[in-house]
């Protein structure tokens, strides 16, 4: 079988999200369901976590999408008959692969894998594998009515003590396949390599709180929530436990990380005494926008806007008691500048890591145009207390895979 084309467009992507799947080889199986079109998206996803992946179409599936789709997304030929080559003893004999992964599995498929059916290039790949113990996992898609069959029933209840079942969500009356992204992660909780993250128990905040100045007008900060959230699915990523406190931001929080959501600030700092209270938490970062003041009093009802006279107090700087409660977490607070040097920026950071007591601080400059105008991207410095480490101009997504590698290493050494 003809391996990566050393030029195909494939190897720009591998392990540019994470490298949790790095040197596994991943037999991705597609039957005949009307979602194999996600099958494409899926060995993206894998080979992005940098496994290696190899496509096995079934005869029907090949009607619904053509084989040349996951060779482009795979840079491998796509495998959809047997041949003299023993396809399926090179992919799913003994130790040949890490895992055959059947996105989407029909009722028919399931149905000759429970029985023993060899009749197809599919179901001679599953029954290789499934003899040979290599880890299978199959991605459920059929009608509701044909879910819900006894004999269909029967087949899934066998197979769920022999491989691992990827249950359906319910909608419109039909059993719907598992969004790619949630089998990628399923699929790296059950194979990847154990990160120093895994099972860790860590809470994240994220979002600006809000100050009530009457049941209508707030004082804020102005936050997406973006880079908090992204840090809370990156750990979840690495097999954490991950608890997010969210206050109010534009994005939507992943559905696997446990959320709890406030608007104040004193809201804030209860749900994280009352997490850290209940559970031993192994880190912790406070990259929400907590609001420095809020009003003295809040009035019970609207404001006229032409009697407004605030008197403002501070509000509960919550990093300065995290360690008082649990005094061997580690601790990652941020800072914000408006228009600071980078000697300053550092400096600032430094005096907020000694006088909260915390193990790593992210600053940023919020005062340039750049971050005014580009959401997705940021340009942060990381301190900890051996190093010093500029992102330069990037995305998000790339600041967060920064800042949870220097927590692991940091972790690694405690």
């Amino acid at each position: 079988m003809k391996n990566h084309d050393e030029h195909h467009p494939s190897h720009d992507i591998i392990g540019t999200h994470g490298i949790e799947l790095l040197d596994k080889k991943i037999v991705l199986c597609i039957s005949g369901s009307v979602a194999a079109y996600k099958a494409i998206e899926l060995a993206r996803l894998l080979i992005r976590r940098g496994a290696k992946v190899i496509c096995v179409m079934s005869r029907s599936a090949t009607k619904l999408i053509s084989a040349q789709y996951l060779k482009w997304a795979t840079g491998n030929l796509v495998i959809t008959e047997l041949g003299g080559e023993l396809e399926h003893i090179k992919l799913a004999d003994y130790k040949k692969s890490d895992c055959i992964i059947v996105y989407p599995a029909t009722a028919n498929i399931v149905g000759k894998l429970a029985n023993g059916i060899s009749d197809s290039i599919l179901s001679t790949m599953l029954m290789v594998g499934l003899g040979s113990n290599t880890p299978i996992f199959m991605a459920l898609a059929m009608h509701e009515s044909m879910y819900n069959n006894i004999a269909v029933t029967k087949n899934i209840e066998f197979l769920n003590k022999k491989v691992n079942i990827i249950e359906s969500n319910i909608i419109e009356n039909k059993a719907k396949i598992l969004d790619p992204e949630k089998v990628v992660r399923y699929i790296i909780k059950k194979i990847a390599q154990k990160s120093i993250l895994t099972d860790k128990y860590i809470l994240v905040t994220a979002g600006s709180t809000i100050e009530y100045i009457d049941p209508i007008k707030i004082i804020t900060n102005n936050s997406t929530g973006k880079t908090g959230l992204l840090l809370a699915k990156e750990m979840v990523d690495h097999n954490a436990n991950v608890t997010l406190i969210y206050a109010h931001g534009s994005e939507k929080p992943p559905d696997e990380v446990k959320t709890i959501r406030v608007n104040t600030t004193d809201e804030m700092f209860d749900a994280i005494k009352h997490e850290m209270q209940h559970k031993k938490m192994d880190v912790i970062v406070l990259a929400a926008a907590v609001s420095d003041y809020k009003p003295s009093s809040i009035n019970k009802s609207k404001i006229k806007s032409t009697k407004i006279n605030l008197k403002l107090g501070k509000t509960v700087k919550i990093i300065d008691h995290i360690k008082k409660i649990q005094n061997d977490v580690f601790l990652v607070g941020f800072k914000a500048e408006a228009c600071a040097s980078k000697n300053i920026l550092v400096e600032k950071a430094k005096q907020k890591m000694t006088y909260s007591n915390s193990d790593m601080i992210v600053a940023n400059d919020i005062g340039t145009t750049n971050y005014r105008t580009n959401s997705d991207y940021n340009d942060v410095t990381i301190i900890d207390n051996k190093s010093i480490v500029n992102t330069g101009w990037t995305t998000k997504s790339n600041i967060v895979k920064t800042i949870v590698k220097i927590i692991m290493k940091n972790m690694a050494n405690k």
